[in-house]
């Protein structure tokens, strides 16, 4: 037969389990704090590591792919911010961005009645590039990516899709489904599709 803890102790239990919330409420905070300790030094490494590289982040677009990766793997995104440090260090950038966005859009545009709102994201790398006319803003196909992703937020119509190995951008507020897809896929052999090849 089991005996029923008396009240002393379960006072003696109680108490022990108090100790030990306790202790545990202590061990969360110091951890708690010394993250919080940690992310204030990466961050002032990483604005300092920006600071330092501001040249390399504005002119080569490898880099600056780089740089958003390095940021992107830590929770930091330097283009989402438009105030204190990184609007200041990298205003630039920012800048770079949504002008990139904006000739975007004018050449989705303009070569719209031409493509019916899908274009090859090199052509337009290529495109925008020629309307820079200098390697002192060159354009990466990562800075497209981003600035497209940017205007997609905006419920734009503008999305990057994947066809076989090619990347096109879409600029048309519609849905391409599986149909078109494939239809996309038999273009890009001969950049064309006969009636019988669809049907098959």
């Amino acid at each position: 037969m089991r005996r029923r803890p008396g009240i002393g102790g379960l006072q003696t239990a109680a108490a022990a389990r108090d100790q030990y919330r306790l202790l545990g409420e202590n061990v969360a905070k110091l951890r708690t704090d010394l993250m919080k300790k940690q992310l204030a030094t990466f961050r002032s490494q990483l604005e300092e590591f920006a600071r330092k590289h501001k040249n390399d982040i504005r002119k080569n677009p490898t880099f600056r792919s780089q740089f958003h990766e390095m940021c992107a793997k830590v929770g930091v995104d330097p283009l989402a911010s438009n105030k204190g440090f990184w609007a200041e260090l990298l205003g630039l950038v920012i800048s770079i961005m949504n002008l990139t966005g904006v000739q975007i859009v004018e050449i989705c545009l303009a070569t719209r009645p031409h493509n019916g709102g899908l274009i090859n994201m090199q052509e337009l790398c290529t495109l925008l590039q020629q309307r820079r006319k200098s390697d002192r803003e060159a354009v990466s196909e990562d800075d497209c990516l981003r600035a497209i992703s940017k205007l997609k937020v905006m419920g734009s119509g503008f999305e990057v899709i994947s066809i076989g190995k090619k990347k096109l951008v879409r600029s048309v507020p519609t849905e391409l489904n599986k149909d078109h897809n494939q239809i996309l896929e038999l273009a890009q052999a001969q950049g064309f599709v006969t009636v019988d090849e669809v049907e098959r």
